[in-house]
């Protein structure tokens, strides 16, 4: 006799579940690649560079100042160690001439502390060459070599009036004549930095804004205007024919609307309206849950009390009205404030609601 041997059937592979400590894994992992990458995405906000007491320089050099021509300083100028500043007879300073004196030398102290911050500050874009014809936003701009400006260069604070600009120059900074920079959305000359690592020429005619931090010398020339400071670490500064003048920075309160006197009795009367109303009210409630009428509410003039008195009761008049011998009535008193008499009706007695 022959036995069939049956082959137990093997079931399908079922797809593969994921263990809860494998899903755990997965989703940590997806949270830290998004964090990574969100932040990558935030740019680091610029902060201000202070300059200590340097800030009241507009030209402050190493190694001496030259100036050709009429040029207009409004703040200090200085120079240490070399003391030289020729051309000082076409100078017109509103600030005080410093050459070599001890304010110097702290105010020198003080730019190669501000130049090492403005270096050090975490960079948000790395650009290259030209920054004509860009619009560009609060950050730190970072070149490795040289940057230049050829027409304009536009800063947009967006509405942020404590917005600051860095740009930190590897080499040579360098604007082509007529260029510009031009703030607008509150932006102000007095947050925006140029740190130099070598020197800065400002192009013929310009019209320049920030604080320029040269690790060597600047030169600004013919016709060029700065709103900001020229501060050369070790070199000199050359000037021809220029008005430099330190930024001050203002802070934007809200806009307010001016109430008039009218506007304000008015607001006060209707103050005064609405809190009297609602101590009306509230008296009202209060009369309500104690059962008791408040001040100034009509009377009622229905039926107020009722009650069932047993045997005859008096009139008023002398006379009883009622049975006295048995209590099969009851009376209903009805309370007439208009007559001030009672009037009783006779109620059958289990009629009573």
């Amino acid at each position: 006799m022959k036995h069939a041997t049956r082959l137990a059937r093997t079931p399908p592979p079922s797809p593969r579940r994921r263990t809860a400590p494998a899903v755990a894994t997965a989703l940590i992992a997806a949270g830290t690649v998004g964090l990574l990458i969100g932040v990558a995405g935030v740019a680091q906000a610029a902060t201000a560079i202070g300059l200590g007491t340097a800030s009241s320089f507009v030209v402050l050099a190493g190694a001496g100042v030259t100036n050709t021509g009429p040029t207009t300083l409004n703040g200090d100028i200085g120079t240490f160690p070399n003391a030289s500043i020729s051309g000082s007879g076409s100078l017109t300073v509103t600030g005080t001439v410093h050459a070599g004196d001890a304010v110097t030398q702290d105010a020198k102290t003080d730019l190669v502390t501000a130049y090492d911050v403005a270096a050090g500050q975490a960079s948000n874009v790395t650009v290259a060459g030209d920054l004509g014809g860009q619009t560009l936003t609060t950050g730190v701009y970072t070149s490795a070599s040289t940057m230049g400006l050829t027409g304009s260069l536009t800063l947009d604070a967006q509405g942020n009036p404590d917005a600051v600009f860095v740009f930190q120059v590897g080499s040579a900074l360098t604007t082509a004549s007529a260029s510009q920079v031009l703030l607008i959305g509150g932006a102000q000359a007095c947050n925006v930095y140029w740190q130099v690592g070598s020197s800065a020429t400002l192009g013929t005619g310009s019209a320049f804004r920030g604080t320029v931090l040269a690790l060597t010398s600047i030169t600004v020339t013919t016709g060029t205007t700065v709103e900001g400071r020229v501060l050369a670490r070790n070199g000199a500064v050359t000037l021809d024919t220029n008005v430099i003048t330190a930024p001050v920075c203002t802070s934007t309160p809200p806009a307010t609307v001016p109430t008039t006197t009218a506007q304000t009795a008015a607001a006060a009367a209707a103050t005064e309206a609405a809190a009297a109303e609602a101590a009306a009210q509230a008296a009202a409630a209060a009369a309500a849950a104690a059962g008791t009428p408040a001040a100034g509410t009509p009377a009622a003039t229905g039926p107020q009390v009722t009650v069932t008195p047993r045997g005859g009761v008096a009139t008023g008049d002398g006379s009883i009205l009622g049975r006295l011998d048995d209590g099969a009535h009851r009376l209903t008193v009805l309370h007439r404030s208009t007559v001030g008499l009672s009037s009783f009706v006779p109620v059958q007695h289990g009629a009573w609601a």
